[in-house]
């Protein structure tokens, strides 16, 4: 292990060079970030190993961003870097439809350079670009930024009789789990199990399941409109035994 003096220098090194030996003697350094944040979050759905891929991804990308002529410690700075890069895993991951592993993280740092490049250029980079400055080849760029198009969560839809407008924010899986609120596990499934039959049924399927409200009405034969309230309730009722 580095003191963070040597870790620094290698830093400065790597900032100079580009030496993806000297990167990856960093990355080997602090490899036990990406190991312990992996093992916090795992045994809730995902496997360990897919977690420790994706913080090993964060941890190459926030090695290769980091100046430590900024002032601050690199354990400061990636600790928060590679948790939100889990998190925005497992949203990704709770969808209905599977986003693959390598091209989510692929495209999580294409989107992230391509931002970066942006701001320094004022337009967009190439495919070509962007595979140079990533590593990967063109095609799996090119898929990477095929595999998601953006839609604006205020976008209307129909409901479901057709004769008015709902947000789509409404409407599909949620992408932020309101249950990440409750700290404490145990006494949340201990007020889970309090709840009645039809609002258990409802949390099964939007929380474990990410069936949107729409969904979830379809198949316990109710409006969409009926789950979005029902869903309110029980984590407003929640909250209040539990916060």
């Amino acid at each position: 292990m580095m003191t963070t003096e040597e870790a620094n220098g290698l830093f400065r090194e790597y900032r100079a060079t580009r030496d993806v030996a000297v990167r990856n003697r960093l990355v080997e350094n602090y490899l036990f970030i990406a190991e312990i944040l992996a093992k916090k979050f795992s045994g809730r759905g995902v496997e360990y190993d897919d977690l420790f891929q994706v913080a090993s991804e964060a941890l190459i990308a926030g090695v290769e961003k980091f100046d430590p002529d900024l002032g601050n410690q690199f354990t400061t700075y990636i600790t928060p870097t590679v948790t939100g890069m889990i998190k925005n895993y497992f949203r990704d991951y709770s969808r209905s439809v599977r986003i693959p592993r390598r091209i989510y993280t692929v495209a999580a740092r294409v989107r992230e350079e391509t931002s970066e490049f942006y701001k320094q250029n004022g337009v967009k980079p190439t495919v070509r670009q962007l595979a140079q400055k990533l590593g990967y080849p063109e095609e799996l760029i090119v898929e990477a930024l095929e595999f998601r198009s953006p839609v604006s969560l205020d976008a209307g839809v129909k409901s479901d009789d057709g004769l008015s407008e709902t947000a789509l924010k409404d409407v599909i899986s949620s992408d932020t789990n309101v249950f990440e609120d409750f700290e404490d596990a145990e006494s949340l499934r201990t007020e889970i199990e309090k709840l009645d039959p039809t609002e258990k049924q409802v949390i099964k399927l939007r929380y474990l399941q990410g069936k949107s409200q729409s969904e979830v009405g379809k198949i316990m034969g109710v409006s969409q409109m009926f789950v979005s309230r029902a869903e309110r309730k029980i984590v407003e009722k929640l909250k209040e035994a539990l916060l």
